[in-house]
């Protein structure tokens, strides 16, 4: 058994701020090969590159303490990224305002 072997439990992108936990059933050097054993239909083993896992781990539950930690540590940035949000839709309306006033004034002249 190699050490990646050894370490068969991947967390692998879901979405931003998300990772789903993954069992790596096989592996070659550039791919593996595996199941998502959380959801609720595991269908057939399913490729994808090496890039895409985030991180390994030794135990299913190490896997899934890994993502819930992330997942706190995500979250500590919601308030600013709410504020920043709403300064950014702020400044698109300013620059949207802007720009038909230019126009406006454009066709008055």
């Amino acid at each position: 058994m190699t050490d990646q072997i050894a370490r068969p439990w991947a967390l692998m992108r879901h979405h931003a701020g998300w990772a789903d936990v993954f069992h790596i059933e096989s592996e070659s050097a550039d791919s593996i090969t595996g199941i998502y054993p959380d959801r609720e239909s595991v269908g057939p083993p399913v490729n994808y590159s090496v890039r895409a896992i985030l991180g390994r781990f030794q135990t299913l539950e190490a896997a899934r303490a890994a993502r819930e930690g992330a997942v706190l540590e995500w979250r500590k940035y919601d308030t600013e990224v709410r504020e920043a949000e709403t300064r950014l839709r702020e400044a698109e309306k300013a620059r949207e305002d802007a720009w038909l006033s230019c126009l406006k004034s454009a066709a008055e002249v």
